[in-house]
């Protein structure tokens, strides 16, 4: 198979593979067919030619495709030319996706591991977006489609990198990502301040309760605007007849529908009248608001209603009326979680809508309505609606933009029922709603109660019947007549049906609606003779002007002759509401109205309401406001009508906000000769733009803007705005009361919006007025550079005294801001036609020197700066994931530190002009700035590190070029910043970047030359670089790249220098062993597990100890003491303590070093300390129950007390010891256990790795429990069966073997006073280890007859307990020398044996053990030992040790027997005897030099010709070894006792132990056995073995 990314053999297909050689576009052709027989296979035709873009050597990825693309043996490569690529990565948004995707992945695959909620949801997103980009690279979008995708693609992505704590991206209007250095500070902080509250604002409303759609995003969320999408999919009812839906939404708690309705006739074969709406019965509510969306409850309603006969149970024997509209029944469902966006809305799926039928004559539709809101699910038979549902944002043009495969021309619109949030300037609208709401009918001379069948028509004055302005619902044609629903004799009557009227605004003075009531019966023949009985109307205007009001109105009911009815004339004369201030009208029987026509009477016992809503742009139903709108009418009333403006409700005045503006400035127009109306007409607009500023009305912001922007053609006004607004300012200026004032400063901003339009530019910067002087220019736009300074020189002036009182603050900022922004616009528009570069200046920059000419204010100026932006620093003024805003605040900081290193250099480096605190501030900014956090790359991911790479650079090699360049340019003044810098300079030198490490080490060495050549040492700033290394690297800093570094550099440097070589070898091997010790701390410290970190922590305490470093050290006691007490290990804690304790003295001298804790600055002397620390120790020796312990604590502190201080009060407090007695004697302490543990194998850290610790348990703690704790740091270890040390293969593995067992304390017990099962366990320094075998044959009978047992025995190098519940077990040198020889026995031994066995066997490795023992030259001989152990001091120091000295003494005098070697022949197979010393491995044993002796014998027999002289100098050596060792420690006779070992009685076929320094020889039965030694070994370990 083919070479590259995921092939095999030769050439391979490579896409977006970033790896490899680019290869010089080849292009194989196939030759043969390759059908694709796996997923990832590239299928191949004869003739197809591939495009190789890429291709790495190597195989591929097995894992991964296993059998590569195509087998390399189906194409044949040949020369191309690529004149064309094709679709690659080329655009900006494709590349942001790839990117992005990758960084995702990779915190992906952690919370996959975590398995959080959020894992499901970024696998989501990740899956959009792949998807999307496959769209994009596709190039076969449309416009809008593409652009539409490019929000959504941005608006995932930005959200998806808010929620996993990525960097903010700020992007333009165009979803660019913007340029910084195309962009202002302000511009671009801004653009951040928006992205971070849109994205906020988003997650805010997922995390709520009541979340936002998926899909609605936050354009959505934003928008005044909301839509519901309906789509009915099928209607399945057995009706019968013809039916007609009326679909609204419906609002449970206000107990109405709040949308017109949407109209479905349904034929009665079961589909759509209409047989083209088939499959496209579509609709969408529209105008639904904010508020809509919070209501509690929100229902789709479907009411349905038949059209045919009175009852369907009626036969067709008689001929029935039919059309009228009769009840059938109603759908309800609950649509709340679909608009509040708590659950998915998609067009493709569907819901399924039962109905419920009508069970009684007297169910009204919109009773029911309320009865199943509440109810439960019905037994509905299958029988109901199938819809689906989806909600859109924004106004319908931009709905039908962007979902036009839903909402085209033909769906049905269906308005709310009321304005929408905000109505947007040419939005015209005239809509009347009516509602028929209920009716009581007397029944009259009937036997029963009538079927009420209202009749509505919309009429002018003289009745005619205006065609087609009644609507019964969108998708509904209109209609002349409106005809109700029929109830079957019911006295009440409830129908709430709303339907809408639409008569043209020119005719709606002279129209009125009439309501006609007919009873209707079931016969046909009766229904024809049926005629009107009752009669209603309303006009739609009232007599003042204004519209009919919103609400219900109880109509007057006429009844009379039916032709008088519908006469115009007769009734239009007549009362239309029942006033409740006109009782005489509701009272009483029929009487005739005055002035009316005989016959037409007030029907008193009939009653019938309505309820309208007025829903238009051009009628009002405020006469104030009607006065304003047709002022032209009465002129008279202008004034009156302009001050009853502010009296107008705000939400009727921005209905009309477009008609109410155009009549104020034509006013202002038409009066332009008089300035009578101005002051009025501006009030008039600031109350105005008061009003659009008001919360409430905040969506009408835009309103206005369009308004100015697209309708406002008064141009002319500004002159006149201007003349009100400058006498305004001129009255208060004379301190006269202008209550407007405060009120036209808030509106200024429009004022000006008003105003510029129809400004003339100015003739010439500083030219005259055309206007003839009626306002200054100040008032002039500020386009011209000549008026922009004109302003400002008044401005600035006010914002600086404003800024320093404090007062205003966040207005004066903003105002800065803007200011800032215009500068930075009109400064690019300046440079981009002269050609200059945006980045910089036009002037250049001026550096402080060239602005602040004396030294002085430079010097403060400097000062305060460098403080200032440490500060600025210091705080993080931005948020951490504005990534563009801080590295852009970065690079303005390195520019400005640059250009202040040249100024001090310059200014203030010379011997008169030196200011060290301004050097000094210098320093420390530069070092903060380095090591912010915002600027160390190592810590971001490859794709943020690349990106700011490429941007911006790695600022921090600029920054640190520059402190090392400031510091060598300082000469002589250097010995000034020591110690001072020494901290900032290792801050900077422990940042993980390898250039930066390399470049700034060596300031190290300056500094040591530097004081060692003024004093000779370079101890402070030892001391310093000691003190600073511990905090830095506890704080997370430094690693052992750094350590090697420091390392090599310092020596490097310090060779060069032969004065510093042995101080500065000295001092780099200190640093280096605090380095690693430091490591190993900070790696465990923040463990769980606290036991390694007591470990790493005493290893600290024990090094500064060496140093002798104090405060250091009772530092990392303190800590110490901490982490027992932390895990009641109360004894390690009071011996913790202890160790400070020893340090202090009983006398009144001042505390040397600061002691951590509270009470610390209360104890000035070592006395007091002291004894608090005493007192703290007792406490803590009582709570761990080392009662003889706190008893030697008391009597200290008593004989103080008694004998020093004559303190008779303390010392009777003291002398409590006597219960501690008592707790000895009476209290029950279990011993404690103890075990051995081995750590084993490379895996564990160097304080752990191959040593061997004892463990001191706890109370009652089983070895079970304690291995459990044990290996719960480290789940990886594997734990070891035996108990035998682990061989090399172990030790040497990568892995983790931890071998755990019980030991016992060993060692002789003190005499009293304490009982001796208190040393038993305490005070323990040695241990041992017995383990049991069997030796011969087994005898049944006694199965002690043959066993023995082999014990260890261990040394800690403390005794426990102590500052520590366990110790590393140590060997002495003394004990190391003594193992070393055995061991060297052992090879001996080993390697005779093998060449008695196999004489073939090569003697280069005898050669070469011989040599190296015998030949003092090579190895150094026996000299070595006796320098070291030999020698009178020290045996003075060591005493214990001088059985072990006499042992190796005896090891060495035994080398030197006085005849040739007495083996001659077949050395024993194994020589064992127990270890000399304590720990250490049991190995073989015998003296050397019989195996010396042997050993050359054997080689002298087998060396050639060519090693003879080889030979002769090694017996040469070997001779010369044997006299000086006869000579020094005298001549060992060697005898020999043969015999057979069996039969022996009590021996058991096996010899005797021997006694020390003799070999045990383990034979079979029946063998002979010779043992060596002195005539009194021999002796001994031959007594009583019988005979033989």
């Amino acid at each position: 198979m083919a070479h590259g990314v995921q092939v095999h053999r030769a050439w391979g297909l490579v896409r977006g593979s970033r790896q490899g050689s680019q290869l010089p576009a080849p292009l194989p052709t196939a030759v043969w067919n390759f059908p694709r027989t796996k997923e990832h296979h590239l299928p191949l035709q004869i003739g197809e030619m591939v495009h190789i873009l890429q291709a790495s050597e190597g195989k591929g990825d097995p894992r991964v495709h296993p059998s590569g693309i195509f087998p390399a043996s189906l194409i044949r490569l040949k020369g191309a030319a690529v004149e064309q690529r094709g679709v690659e990565e080329s655009t900006p948004m494709v590349q942001e996706i790839t990117t992005t995707l990758r960084e995702w992945a990779t915190i992906w695959k952690q919370l996959y591991v975590v398995r959080t909620e959020r894992y499901g949801q970024v696998k989501r997103m990740m899956q959009e977006l792949m998807e999307q980009r496959s769209q994009l690279l596709s190039g076969t979008l449309p416009k809008d489609q593409l652009l539409r995708l490019r929000k959504e693609v941005t608006g995932k992505m930005d959200y998806g990198n808010k929620i996993l704590a990525l960097d903010l991206v700020v992007r333009d209007e165009d979803e660019n990502i913007l340029d910084p250095d195309r962009t202002s500070v302000i511009s671009l902080f801004q653009a951040h301040r928006r992205a971070a509250q849109t994205l906020t604002q988003r997650i805010q409303e997922e995390t709520s309760p009541q979340q936002t759609a998926p899909g609605r995003g936050t354009h959505g969320a934003a928008s005044p605007s909301h839509n519901l999408y309906l789509c009915v999919r099928n209607f399945v009812c057995h009706i019968g007849e013809e039916a007609q839906l009326f679909m609204a939404l419906y609002d449970p708690g206000e107990q109405r529908i709040i949308s017109e309705n949407y109209v479905i006739r349904w034929a009665s074969t079961g589909v759509p009248q209409d047989i083209e709406l088939l499959n496209n019965l579509k609709a969408v509510f529209t105008d639904l608001g904010s508020t809509d969306l919070k209501r509690e409850r929100l229902f789709l309603v479907c009411q349905i209603i038949r059209v045919g006969r009175m009852d369907l149970r009626d036969s067709h024997s008689r001929k029935l009326s039919t059309g009228l509209r009769r009840p059938f029944g109603i759908s309800v469902m609950d649509i709340t979680d679909i608009t509040k966006g708590t659950c998915d809305s998609d067009e493709d799926k569907q819901h399924f809508i039962p109905v419920h039928l009508v069970a009684a004559d007297g169910d009204f539709l919109h009773n029911m309505i309320r009865k199943v809101v509440e109810g439960k699910d019905i037994n509905h038979k299958g029988q109901g609606l199938w819809v689906s549902l989806k909600m859109l944002w924004g106004d319908l043009s931009q709905v039908r933009k962007d979902h036009p495969h839903l909402v085209d021309r033909s769906t049905a619109v269906a308005r709310k029922l009321g304005y929408p949030e905000v109505i947007m300037p040419g939005d015209v609208r005239n809509d009347i709603y009516l509602t028929l709401v209920q009716g009581e009918f007397d029944k009259g001379n009937k036997k029963t109660q009538k079927n009420v069948e209202v009749t509505v028509c919309v009429c002018d004055e003289a009745g005619n019947v205006m065609q087609n302005v009644i609507h019964a619902g969108a998708g509904d044609s209109p209609t002349s007549h409106y005809r109700s629903v029929v109830y079957y004799q019911q006295r009440h009557q409830r129908w709430m049906e709303t339907l809408k009227i639409a008569v043209p605004i020119e005719d709606v003075h002279r129209t009125h609606l009439r309501f006609t009531f007919r009873h209707r019966s079931s016969s046909d023949s009766k229904d024809r003779s049926e005629r009107i009985f009752s009669i209603a109307f309303v006009r739609l205007m009232r007599p003042d002007g204004t519209t009919l009001r919103d609400g219900e109105h109880d109509l007057v009911l006429y009844k009379g002759d039916s032709k008088k009815l519908e006469d115009a004339s007769t009734y239009l004369s007549l009362p239309s509401e029942r006033n409740v201030s006109e009782p005489k009208l509701l009272s009483g029987s029929s009487f005739r109205v005055s002035g009316a026509t005989p016959g037409l009477a007030v029907s008193t016992r009939d009653s019938f309401q309505i309820s309208t809503l007025v829903c238009s742009t051009k009628l009002t139903q405020n006469v104030n406001l009607l006065g304003l709108l047709k002022w032209r009418s009465k002129p008279s009333l202008l004034c009156g009508n302009l001050q009853k403006l502010m009296n107008v409700d705000g939400g009727e005045v921005i209905k009309f906000l477009q008609d109410t503006l155009d009549a104020l400035f034509s006013i202002m127009m038409e009066h332009s000769e008089t300035d009578v109306y101005d002051a009025l007409v501006f009030d008039a607009l600031v109350f105005i733009v008061g009003l659009v500023a008001d919360r409430k009305f905040q969506h009408f912001n835009t309103v206005l803007e369009a308004y100015i922007r697209q309708h406002f053609s008064a141009t002319l006004a500004y002159k006149k705005l201007l003349s009100v607004l400058t006498q305004y300012m001129e009255q208060a200026g004379r301190g006269e009361p202008c209550e407007s004032l405060p009120r036209t400063f808030k509106a200024l901003e429009y004022i000006f919006k008003f105003i510029v339009p129809g400004t003339p530019p100015l003739p010439h910067a500083h030219g005259g007025s055309t206007d003839g002087g009626q306002f200054p220019h100040a008032c002039a736009p500020l386009s011209p550079p000549a008026c922009r300074e004109l302003v400002l020189q008044v401005a600035l002036p006010v914002l600086q005294e404003l800024i320093q009182a404090g007062e205003e603050e966040d207005a004066c900022i903003e105002l800065l801001s803007s200011i800032l922004e215009v500068l930075y616009q009109a400064q690019k528009v300046n440079q981009e036609s002269t050609g200059t570069s945006l980045t910089a200046s036009p002037g250049g920059h001026c550096s402080p020197a060239q602005l602040l000419t004396s030294l002085p204010p430079l010097q403060d100026f400097l000062m305060e700066t460098f403080i200032l932006f440490k500060d600025l620093i210091g705080k993080t003024v931005y948020p951490g994931d504005w990534m563009v805003m801080n590295m852009v605040q970065n690079r303005e900081f390195l520019r400005a530190i640059n250009h202040f290193a040249a100024t001090l250099t310059e200014m203030f480096l010379h011997n008169s002009d030196f200011e060290l605190q301004l050097w000094n501030n210098y320093f420390h900014l530069a070092v903060a700035f380095l090591t912010q956090d915002s600027l160390q790359l190592e810590n971001f991911s490859p794709a943020k590190r690349n990106s700011i790479l490429a941007k911006y650079g790695d600022m921090r090699a600029t920054i640190g070029a520059s402190i090392r360049d400031m510091w060598y340019s300082l000469g002589q003044r250097k010995i000034e910043f020591i110690p001072g810098m020494v901290g900032p300079i290792l801050e900077m030198t422990l940042v993980p970047e390898l250039e930066l490490r390399k470049s700034t080490i060596p300031i190290f060495f300056d500094m040591m030359l530097c004081e060692h050549r003024l004093t000779g040492s370079f101890s402070r700033f030892e001391d310093e670089i000691l003190r600073r290394l511990d905090s830095e690297v506890e704080g997370g800093r430094g690693d052992e790249q750094y350590m090697q570094l420091f390392k090599s550099i310092l020596l490097s440097c310090c060779q060069s220098h032969p004065e510093l070589a042995k101080p500065g070898e000295d001092f780099v091997r200190l640093v280096s062993e605090l380095l690693e010790r430091l490591l190993d701390y900070r790696a465990v410290m923040n463990d769980e597990n606290k036991t390694y970190s007591m470990s790493c922590t005493v290893n600290l305490l024990n090094f500064y100890k060496e140093i002798d470093r104090q405060a250091m050290y009772i530092r990392y006691l303190y800590k110490l003491k901490d982490l027992h007490i932390s895990y009641e290990n109360y004894t390690e804690g009071a011996y913790t303590l202890l160790l400070h304790a020893r340090l202090l003295t009983w006398s009144e001298e001042s505390n040397a070093a600061p002691v951590p804790g509270p009470h610390s600055l209360q104890l000035h002397t070592q006395r007091q300390l002291k004894e608090a620390l005493y007192n703290q120790i007792i406490e803590y020796f009582d709570q761990g129950k080392m009662w003889e312990e706190a008893i030697h604590i008391c009597k200290e502190l008593a004989e103080q007390y008694e004998s020093h201080l004559f303190d008779y009060e303390m010392l009777s407090d003291i002398l409590v010891e006597a219960k501690f007695y008592e707790k000895i004697l009476k209290v029950l302490r279990p011993s404690p256990d103890y075990f051995a543990v081995g750590y084993y194998g490379q895996g564990f850290p160097t304080f752990l790795r191959n040593k061997v610790f004892i463990y001191r348990g706890k109370e009652y703690e089983r070895r079970e429990d304690f291995e459990m704790r044990l290996l719960s740091p480290f789940p990886n270890a594997e734990k070891l069966k035996s108990t035998s040390p682990p061989g090399q293969d172990i030790t040497d593995s990568p892995g983790q073997y931890i071998q755990c067992f019980t030991v016992q304390p060993w060692g002789p017990l003190p005499t009293p006073p304490f009982p001796h099962s208190f040393y038993k366990s305490n005070h323990v320094q040695r241990f041992s280890y017995s383990r049991p075998f069997k030796r011969g044959p087994n005898d049944p009978d006694n199965e002690f007859a043959n066993m023995w047992i082999e014990r260890t025995t261990f040394r800690t190098a403390y005794p426990l307990p102590g500052i520590l519940r366990w110790f590393v077990i140590i060997i002495s040198p003394l004990e190391n020398a003594i193992e070393t020889m055995m061991k060297t026995n052992e090879k001996i031994m080993s390697e005779i044996n093998r060449h008695q066995n196999d004489p073939s066997l090569p003697i280069n490795p005898l050669s070469m053990l011989l040599n190296g023992i015998v030949d003092p030259a090579v190895m150094g001989g026996f000299a070595k030992y006796e320098k070291a152990f030999f020698q009178e001091p020290y045996m003075q120091e060591h005493p214990e040790d001088a059985g072990n000295i006499e042992k190796l003494k005896d090891l060495i005098a035994w080398q030197v027997p006085g005849a040739a070697s007495p083996w001659q022949g077949q050395l024993p197979p194994s020589v064992r005897c127990p270890s000399p010393c304590q720990g250490a491995p049991r190995v073989p044993v015998v003296p050397q030099i019989p195996l010396l002796a042997e050993g050359i014998r054997i080689h002298g027999q087998k060396v050639t010709e060519d090693l003879r002289p080889f030979h002769e100098r090694m017996e040469q050596c070997f001779e010369q070894l044997r006299a000086k060792v006869e000579s020094q420690y005298g001549a060992r006779e060697m005898v020999s006792a043969r015999g057979w070992a069996w039969g022996w009685h009590g021996w058991g076929g096996q010899l005797p132990p021997p006694p020390p320094g003799l070999a045990r020889l383990r034979v079979a039965a029946g063998q002979p056995v010779q043992v060596w030694g002195s005539r009194e070994q021999l002796a001994e370990a031959t007594a009583g073995a019988g005979t033989g």
